[in-house]
């Protein structure tokens, strides 16, 4: 008998494209939810095209979309409309991340949907929100990056920079997936479906509250230093005499000690009163960094690290993208699984929550409109298929 997870029996209809969205409800579907996900007939969901890197897929969209059933939909046509209502009716939750206004439309809306579906659950992610002057401004994730921001403290003090990744929209994905599981648990104490409202601006903005407090009761803004630390000496980014990086950083006078004994293999300097305090060593940081350069040029990333990790002192390697896919505490601990696709299997990382005696489902990525036939079927609508778009499954 295969185990129950968490969401089993939960059904999700998500109107869903590009990340946010979909990384919301690809979280749902491995706790067991099941994820009718609407796409165009033919080119679906536009992050399909977005690259081609995972063979032939694209590496967005098979992270974010695994694990649900593609129904392909032309909602310009009044009988594919019909297919989503009926689908809305039996569903437990709807996700939309439509342009601004789009849902209002087509009446998928929260108080339209309320009214005619008090139980359902109503989980609306857009760039700024429904009210509001920037209710109708378009957003992306690097829009969103720069107005929360984030690149402004990102960044060296001569250039600031975007974050490699889109956290604009994973940060509200993921806060979009705690709002629905809360939305869960409130309807199951009263039976009546909430609204979950996540904007992009407020979810990112609220992960930049410590430099927004820092700059405004402070005064001035988080310095851009790169990957050193503003506060903290040292603490950043070293480069070994193999020509590879290393971060590491101290966090107390201690510390220092341990590091000049263990690491610089000089326990006199610990004494030097240019380095004696962290006060001291943040003041005289080019001449400390002078030293360690010279200490660490002889040495390997290896024995630097094995020289850290014998001092006590808290470090990491520079890892490329490559390295991080063999890291040796994920093969440990066992956290890669296969992920059928299209194109056959792919390796994907479990989610990070570990459940006791829970695996996550890790679903199929599928592809457009597989599940179109099935879908309308289990509706009594087999004869729509031509109308609606889809494709045999």
């Amino acid at each position: 008998m295969t185990p129950s997870l968490p969401l089993d029996g939960v059904t999700v209809v998500a109107l869903e494209h590009a990340v946010a969205a979909p990384f919301a409800s690809r979280q749902l579907a491995d706790l067991g939810a099941r994820i009718i996900k609407i796409e165009r007939p033919g080119s679906g969901d536009f992050a399909r095209g977005y690259d081609a890197t995972v063979h032939g897929m694209s590496s967005f969209f098979v992270w974010a979309n695994r694990g649900k059933e593609s129904l392909a939909l032309d909602l310009k046509d009044p009988a594919a409309r019909d297919v989503l209502q009926q689908l809305v009716a039996r569903a437990d939750v709807f996700i939309q991340n439509l342009a601004p206004g789009a849902a209002q439309r087509m009446g998928l809306d929260f108080a339209t949907l309320h009214a005619q579906f008090p139980r359902l659950i109503v989980c609306d992610i857009s760039g700024y929100g429904a009210d509001g002057p920037y209710r109708d401004k378009k957003a992306y994730d690097l829009l969103i990056q720069a107005a929360s921001g984030l690149i402004s403290v990102t960044g060296t003090p001569e250039q600031p920079c975007r974050t490699g990744i889109s956290i604009a929209d994973i940060s509200a994905g993921m806060y979009a997936y705690s709002g629905i599981l809360a939305a869960l648990l409130q309807r199951a104490r009263t039976g009546i479906g909430l609204q979950v409202e996540v904007t992009m601006l407020e979810a990112l903005t609220e992960w930049m509250s410590y430099a927004l407090n820092f700059a405004h009761y402070g005064g001035t803004p988080p310095a851009r230093n790169g990957v050193a630390h503003p506060a903290i000496a040292p603490y950043g980014q070293y480069r070994t005499g193999d020509g590879q990086s290393i971060i590491f950083g101290l966090q107390n006078d201690r510390e220092w000690r341990q590091f000049c004994d263990h690491v610089l293999e000089d326990g006199g300097l610990a004494a030097d009163e240019r380095f004696a305090t962290n006060l001291r060593r943040v003041e005289n940081r080019a001449a400390l960094d002078a030293v360690i350069e010279q200490c660490f040029a002889a040495l390997t990333r290896e024995q630097a690290l094995a020289r850290l990790d014998r001092g006590g002192i808290a470090n990491a390697p520079l890892n490329t993208m490559h390295d991080v896919w063999d890291h040796p505490q994920f093969r440990a601990r066992r956290r890669w699984r296969d992920v059928a696709t299209p194109q056959g299997a792919i390796q994907a990382l479990l989610p990070p929550a570990t459940l006791s005696g829970v695996e996550a489902a890790m679903g199929p990525v599928p592809a457009v409109g597989e599940h179109t036939q099935a879908i309308l079927r289990e509706l009594g609508l087999d004869e729509a298929a031509a109308r609606t778009g889809g494709t045999a499954g």
